[in-house]
């Protein structure tokens, strides 16, 4: 299993009068790009939920570094650096971008006060070191979807997560917002 950064092996996923995933395996090295192709109710999505948490296998073993892992939640996933952009994004529409990337992680002082400074200059260096330009004080209610799309993936990034699953990421999309995604994605895995 060396060389490989996740693996799922062996993954089966049912629910009530369905099979969902039987005995899949899907194994990743660092910088590659995947994408999962298949028909609506194939379990694409479903694979994804496993590996993020959301949903437990029924059988089959996750690795990471090699590394048996048990993956109960979104918090133990993020705890392993894995970070998922939904289809239907988790943002809170009259927050600020930077609100939205922060939330939960929120830096602080010792007496326990926001260091948003620090964050704010942590955010734009990822935005500008991946190409993904978002203005941080703009409110959600207010972008783009693509500038949405590019608020969940700062969002991973500032999580320091290195495992970015998006689940079907071009549905919501302008054609030139494909076109730079495909771009921002390249701009990951190099």
């Amino acid at each position: 299993m060396s060389g490989y950064v996740t693996a799922m092996l062996h993954i089966t996923k049912e629910f009530p009068g369905i099979k969902a995933n039987d005995d899949v395996t899907l194994q990743l090295k660092r910088g590659e790009v995947h994408a999962l192709l298949g028909e609506n109710g194939a379990g694409k999505s479903t694979l994804m939920s496993v590996l993020f948490g959301l949903y437990q296998p029924e059988s089959g073993t996750i690795k990471k570094d090699g590394e048996i892992v048990r993956i109960k939640d979104p918090n133990d996933a993020n705890a392993l650096h894995i970070g998922m952009v939904h289809q239907h994004f988790k943002l809170v529409e009259v927050y600020s971008a930077l609100d939205n990337i922060i939330l939960g992680v929120e830096p602080t002082n010792s007496a326990g006060f926001l260091k948003k400074t620090e964050a704010r200059r942590r955010v734009v260096e990822l935005s500008e070191k991946y190409g993904l330009r978002i203005e941080p004080d703009a409110l959600i209610s207010d972008i783009t979807v693509g500038m949405q799309q590019r608020t969940e993936i700062l969002k991973m990034l500032y999580r320091n997560n290195e495992i970015l699953i998006f689940d079907e990421p071009t549905a919501v999309l302008t054609p030139q917002e494909i076109d730079e995604l495909m771009e921002i994605m390249r701009s990951l895995a190099a």
